[in-house]
């Protein structure tokens, strides 16, 4: 009796050790990706000749980082220092695979503990998938956001040039007074013509990593100016009223077909409900497909349908300018 009470006890704590130490990781994980922090400079820097004392895990944390970039450098990685950059996480390459693999040997840890094998192979793909699409999330977030503000940084630079400053200083002016992640950008852009860059090769590398046509048509417009002449800031004042007439309609067009959207959703989603809500009140009336061939045969049947319907509902619903 006492053995069991101790067995059972060691379990429990196991478990509680297991799901407390994958919650501490996921939570780091999560505080360093969400979390921009402030731009240190190192202690070396600082007071050159001091020696800074080194703690055993952060000695630990930094040969597993090193041994994590040799690994880069030689086989590559799927997540560059430019994607991190294009997402706004303040970290190394290595440092974010290393997290990413510390979330995926936690994973795997709780779910060898819980169940077994394939519950491990499940929550260890959690990190990797979650990291991706949350780096996808903050791509597209900032590149949506740098097309809203787009509108805005033209007509600051139209009103710096009207002003009588030249086309540096006024994206100058942007960098230093518009938002994030427009300001970012244009420091970025400010700061490659410094080290040798042409301008038009710069603002052209920006408007393709921010997926922006909108931006794309402000460079041509700089560069043909910049060859034939005249009055540049009547030129962006020209096309900030079309880039702002072409937001009023995409949010007319977003308005009008978010009922579809949202019905595409709720056709998409019911199916499953439904299976789900029957699985949980009424068993047996699901059990003939898990019985025979043909009930599976119909399940995959069913999927590719509803593949198919959620294809066409999205082409349907999908307007592009």
């Amino acid at each position: 009796m006492i053995d069991s009470i101790v067995e059972l006890f060691a379990e429990r704590g196991l478990l509680a050790s297991a799901v407390l130490a994958g919650s501490l990781a996921m939570g780091l994980l999560g505080y360093l990706l969400f979390s921009p922090g402030p731009v240190r400079i190192p202690v070396d820097r600082r007071r050159p000749g001091h020696e800074q004392a080194v703690g055993m895990l952060e000695r630990g944390a930094g040969k597993a980082t090193a041994f994590v970039e040799k690994l880069i450098r030689r086989r590559g990685t799927p997540v560059g220092a430019s994607t991190l950059e294009l997402a706004a996480v303040k970290l190394r390459p290595q440092d974010f695979v290393f997290l990413v693999a510390v979330g995926s040997l936690v994973g795997a840890s709780v779910g060898l503990l819980f169940s077994g094998v394939l519950l491990a192979v499940l929550l260890a793909a959690v990190a990797p998938l979650g990291a991706k699409i949350v780096l996808s999330l903050r791509i597209s977030k900032r590149q949506k956001q740098f097309a809203e503000q787009l509108d805005d940084s033209l007509q600051l630079m139209a009103s710096n040039l009207r002003a009588g400053h030249s086309l540096p200083q006024a994206l100058s002016s942007v960098a230093n007074e518009a938002e994030a992640p427009t300001s970012e950008e244009f420091v970025r852009i400010i700061n490659e013509t410094r080290v040798g860059r042409e301008l038009g090769v710069a603002l052209d590398m920006t408007a393709a990593r921010m997926a922006s046509d909108d931006f794309s048509w402000v460079t041509q417009a700089i560069a043909i100016n910049r060859e034939v002449g005249g009055n540049l800031a009547e030129v962006l004042d020209g096309v900030s009223g079309t880039i702002r007439q072409r937001n009023d309609i995409k949010r007319q067009v977003a308005t009008l077909s978010a009922e579809g959207k949202l019905s595409a959703l709720i056709l998409m989603v019911l199916p499953f409900g439904l299976a789900g809500f029957l699985l949980l009140t009424n068993p047996s009336y699901l059990a003939p497909f898990t019985e025979s061939i043909l009930g599976y045969g119909l399940m995959v049947l069913g999927l590719i349908m509803l593949t198919i319907g959620g294809l066409w509902l999205r082409k349907t619903v999908e307007i592009k300018f």
